[in-house]
């Protein structure tokens, strides 16, 4: 039966992303993971199938041919023996005419390959953390689920005291020939050895405690340290935290992606840290000394008088601490603006009349002397 396509296995688009492609990954493994179907007798190729399709579009280079070559990629033994999509008949495919001509480079390599130690996943955790944690760094414990090797077995998948078995079926090879009399010649055609899955090896005594898979699905608590001054989209690795390796492969890392709470009252852009801060009618006309709050605590910040609404003030070094460097710090801008009272008494509204009668021939001719410049600018510009 011909492959289904990797794309349509995995349900995403030919344009998804890498994320993407990994998210629905993740969702189809552990949904046919067999550990978790032992009553469908199913889920184990469906779970290969995930796997494989994995394999391929998580890696740029062969997404890239597969995209091109689809099934029949050349890069791959011309299809790992299970035949070539464009159709050569009764012929065994293109892999068997490579197994005639070279000695068997096409299929048989794939399997030979893949009982070799190999790398375990990689694994995500989001984490949200709060403003000021992000500023100054933090430590959190987290718990995530996680495939380790078995401590029963030591990843072997044999029940202690047991070994596995040479495969009957190939003779360890992890392959099976098929010889074949054709109006070319003699072929030879190589597959994947169906009675060990390519292994070589069979687990006739597996261990009870991971039922002969090497692993087990286990929750493991994992302090992090998370460093000062990271942001939204920030990325820690933690090296060998993620999945167990296969056949005593290294760990896979484990990927904490960073997101940060906003605050009631600071923003962030970059390394600075922005804020506004009210100021009364007096405070503004006749100037103050005030405190502003800061990621650090509170401090002093001089108003001059006459201060406008919208004037910003900088602190230098109140910011948010370098990332990686610990000394260096961004810093905050404070923006004032002024507060209009909503409910005066009389007497402070006639106070109010008077100050704007004592201000009103300064301010007419502040406005003539602003409307004369306008008016000289236009005559400049005709």
């Amino acid at each position: 039966m011909a492959k289904r396509d990797y794309y349509e296995v995995l349900g995403v688009g030919k344009e998804a992303s890498a994320d993407e492609i990994k998210k629905a990954y993740r969702k189809l493994a552990k949904q046919y993971h067999p550990d978790l179907n032992q009553n469908n007798p199913q889920a184990e190729e469906k779970f290969k199938e995930v796997n494989e399709a994995y394999e391929v579009l998580s890696d740029p280079d062969k997404r890239a041919n597969y995209d091109r070559f689809g099934h029949a990629d050349p890069s791959q033994g011309f299809g790992g023996g299970q035949g070539f999509s464009g159709g050569f008949g009764d012929f065994g495919g293109f892999g068997d005419i490579f197994d005639m001509f070279f000695g068997g480079g096409g299929g048989g390599g794939g399997s030979t390959r893949n009982r070799g130690p190999a790398r375990g996943a990689d694994l995500q955790y989001r984490m949200t953390i709060e403003f000021k944690e992000a500023a100054f760094g933090v430590e959190k414990d987290i718990e995530i689920p996680k495939a380790e090797t078995c401590g029963t077995c030591h990843g072997s998948g044999s029940k202690p005291g047991t070994q596995p078995e040479t495969c009957k079926v190939c003779k360890g090879s992890g392959q099976q020939e098929t010889v074949m009399n054709t109006p070319l010649g003699r072929m030879v055609n190589r597959r994947v050895c169906p009675a060990c899955q390519g292994e070589g090896k069979r687990i006739t005594h597996p261990c009870s405690d991971c039922r002969g898979k090497g692993v087990k699905e286990v929750r493991r608590k994992i302090n992090v340290k998370i460093p000062a001054g990271v942001d939204t989209g920030n990325r820690i690795r933690v090296n060998g935290a993620g999945e167990a390796g296969a056949k005593g492969g290294p760990p896979g890392d484990l990927f904490i992606v960073i997101q940060v709470r906003s605050h009631d009252f600071f923003s962030r852009e970059g390394e600075d840290v922005y804020c506004e801060v009210p100021l009364t009618f007096v405070q503004a006309a006749l100037g103050d000394e005030i405190e502003v709050p800061t990621i650090d605590g509170k401090v002093k910040l001089r108003i001059p008088e006459g201060t406008q609404s919208g004037t910003q003030f900088r602190i230098r070094g109140k910011g948010i601490p370098r990332l990686g460097n610990g000394v260096a710090r961004g810093d905050q801008h404070v923006k004032v603006f002024v507060v209009t009272p909503t409910k005066l008494s009389e007497k402070q509204k006639e106070l109010l009349r008077d100050l704007s009668q004592e201000l009103g021939e300064e301010t007419h001719e502040q406005s003539k002397t602003f409307f004369e410049r306008v008016k000289n600018a236009f005559k400049e510009v005709l």
